[in-house]
């Protein structure tokens, strides 16, 4: 420091030190950043169901469905290329099939046995532990970005029913007529499942089986943090208010620093099993990888259980799973090449067996 008459005070130790820590964090944090960018490759990983999906579907059917899982696929990794976060990956993807009336939840999802539609949805951020979810909404035409508000915007994690939609309305949704989400074909699968009842039969019918389909993605971005969300009409005929795992965190929608995992499946076993979360401790606490840890838990305890379904896993360092014990799953992922890659059926070739090792990250920072 330099007086007025010249002096200049030679700088202390302490000043010193205090002034390279300074120094250090700021090379520190740029140096971490450049490495998380070299080291990591965005990746999304989507699906749009588990269940009785066999090769029977009309070529226009099986077209439209093939289109929205690509344009969901292409419209997550767009956030990603962008440099935005994870999380903003996995809402873009699910609005998308939130929108189109072929998937199991939003515009098209199944009816509850007194002939509503009761969406739920959850979100997470692998790297704050932060989440949100909605269960039972009636009139919210996209609920995985009202999950998100809840997240952002509110003190709690969940909201439902009636309270759900008015704090949408406090957001700025715009509340939708019920009716935007009936579909004629969701209809006339609950007119078969009000007959099954009628007769006290099981839900035998694949159009009105219990473990109906739901959508999930679960995403890394290139800072190397994970998310995950999911979003659901729930089971065809549900009573009572029934609410399944996907608004569940852990059960089916979880992620942290080191696992994002999205299921579908039969809600009530995913809840038992708190499978989402299991395959992460799994991952995290345990280092067992990736698929073995998802293939234990959707391929070997759920179905222990009598349950079934699948799941869709993503860890820090790129590696995908994706187990079922369906006879097929709506399912696809996009990476590094930038391609997306989808697959509906159980013997078809989903891509995932010939995907590189991702290179291993030198840093990466965690919370």
């Amino acid at each position: 420091m330099t007086r007025k008459d010249g002096y200049t005070r030679p700088v202390t130790v302490r000043e010193s030190v205090v002034k390279s820590r300074h120094l250090f964090a700021a090379l520190a944090a740029i140096g971490i950043t450049a490495m998380s960018h070299a080291a990591v490759s965005p990746v999304l990983v989507i699906h749009g169901g588990a269940g009785v999906i066999k090769r029977d579907m009309t070529p226009a059917r099986e077209h439209a469905v093939r289109a929205a899982m690509t344009q969901a696929l292409q419209s997550g990794y767009a956030e990603l290329k962008a440099g935005k976060p994870a999380l903003d990956a996995v809402a873009a993807a699910l609005a998308v099939l939130e929108d189109d009336p072929n998937f199991n939840a939003g515009k098209g999802a199944v009816f509850t046995h007194d002939g509503r539609n009761e969406l739920d949805a959850a979100i997470m951020d692998g790297y704050t532990l932060r989440a949100g979810a909605v269960a039972g909404v009636q009139r919210v035409k996209n609920p995985i970005l009202l999950a998100r508000a809840v997240m952002e915007h509110s003190p709690h994690v969940m909201l439902s029913g009636d309270g759900a939609e008015a704090f949408a309305k406090e957001q700025g949704f715009t509340l939708v007529d019920p009716a935007y989400f009936r579909t004629e074909e969701r209809w006339q699968q609950l007119q078969k499942a009000l007959k099954e009842d009628a007769a006290k039969q099981p839900h035998a019918d694949v159009e009105t089986a219990r473990h109906f389909g739901t959508v999930g993605a679960v995403a890394l971005d290139a800072q190397g943090h994970l998310a995950a969300g999911t979003s659901t009409g729930g089971m065809t005929d549900k009573r009572w208010g029934r609410i399944g795992d996907s608004p569940i965190i852990g059960a089916g929608t979880y992620a942290n620093s080191g696992c994002a995992v999205s299921g579908t499946g039969w809600g009530e076993f995913y809840i038992r099993t708190v499978a989402a979360h299991e395959i992460c401790m799994k991952v995290t606490q345990m280092r067992v990888p990736l698929k073995r840890a998802a293939a234990e838990v959707i391929n070997q305890e759920i179905p222990s259980m009598g349950g079934n379904g699948g799941a869709i896993a993503l860890d820090a360092e790129g590696h995908i799973s994706i187990p079922f014990n369906t006879d097929g799953m709506y399912r696809g992922w996009i990476g590094a090449d930038g391609a997306p890659h989808v697959a509906l059926y159980g013997d078809e070739d989903d891509g995932t067996t010939e995907i590189p090792e991702p290179a291993p990250a030198e840093s990466v920072a965690q919370p």
